[in-house]
C-alpha cells in the first residue's frame, strides 16, 4: 500500500492532534516505542494514560484510517489507540497491515490491538504471521512481538497456537537461530509473554479506573 499523508484526506490535523501530542517530555510515538509508561514509578504515567484512553474513545474511524494510511509512527499510534480502544471493526485492517509488514516498529502495535481484542480470530492472525515469517530467517521484523501476543492469548483463552511454534527445534528456534547469526539478541518466549502481558495489563489498569 503505498503511503498517504493525511492532508490529502483532509485530515492533517491527527498527526499534531494524536501522534506529536505532549503528555511527558517526548511525543506520544516516542513513548509508545520505547515503553517508558511500563516502567513503575514513570512520573507521566497517569496524565500519559488518561490521554491516551480519552484519544482511543473520542478518535473517529476516518481519522484512524488517517494514521493507519501514512507512516510508521501515525501507524503505531494509531493501532495503540485501536488496541486502547478495543475497536475490532479494524481487525482486518489491522491483519493487513501486519502481514504486509510494509514498515518498521507500527507491527508492535498490530500486535498489541490483536492482543486486546483477544480472541480465536486474533489468534489466527498472528499464527498466520508466524507461519510466514517464521520461515525468514533472513528477516528480522516483529516475529518476536507476534509471539508475545500469541502466547498471551494462549494463556488468556485457554488455546494452544503457540505450541508448535516453540517446541523444541521448532520454527521459533530456527529463526531465532538464524536472525542470530545477523547479529539479533535470541528473545525468550516467556520473556516475550510477559512483555505483552504488561502492555495489556497497563490499558486495562488505567482503563478501569
Amino acid at each position: 500500500m503505498r503511503s498517504q499523508h493525511p492532508d490529502k484526506t483532509s485530515h492533517g490535523y491527527v498527526i499534531e492532534r494524536y501522534v506529536m501530542r505532549m503528555d511527558s517530555d517526548a511525543p506520544r510515538y516516542l513513548e509508545l516505542n520505547g515503553a517508558r509508561a511500563l516502567r513503575p514509578g514513570w512520573p507521566h504515567a497517569e496524565r500519559f494514560a488518561r490521554h491516551l484512553i480519552d484519544d482511543a474513545a473520542s478518535i473517529t474511524d476516518e481519522e484512524l484510517e488517517a494514521l493507519l494510511a501514512y507512516e510508521w509512527r501515525s501507524r503505531l499510534t494509531g493501532a495503540w489507540l485501536i488496541g486502547v480502544g478495543r475497536r475490532e471493526s479494524f481487525r482486518e485492517r489491522i491483519a493487513g497491515l501486519l502481514l504486509a509488514s510494509e514498515v518498521c516498529y507500527s507491527g508492535a502495535g498490530y500486535c498489541f490491538a490483536l492482543a486486546r481484542f483477544a480472541t480465536r480470530a486474533d489468534s489466527e492472525i498472528l499464527t498466520a504471521y508466524l507461519d510466514h515469517y517464521l520461515a525468514r530467517t533472513d528477516l528480522h521484523y516483529d516475529q518476536a512481538a507476534a509471539l508475545g501476543a500469541l502466547l498471551h492469548l494462549d494463556a488468556r483463552l485457554a488455546t494452544h497456537y503457540a505450541d508448535r511454534f516453540t517446541q523444541p527445534d521448532g520454527p521459533w528456534n530456527r529463526w531465532v537461530e538464524g536472525v542470530g547469526h545477523l547479529g539479533y539478541p535470541s528473545p525468550n518466549p516467556a520473556e516475550l509473554r510477559r512483555w505483552t502481558d504488561l502492555q495489556c495489563g497497563f490499558a486495562n489498569c488505567w482503563s478501569a479506573v
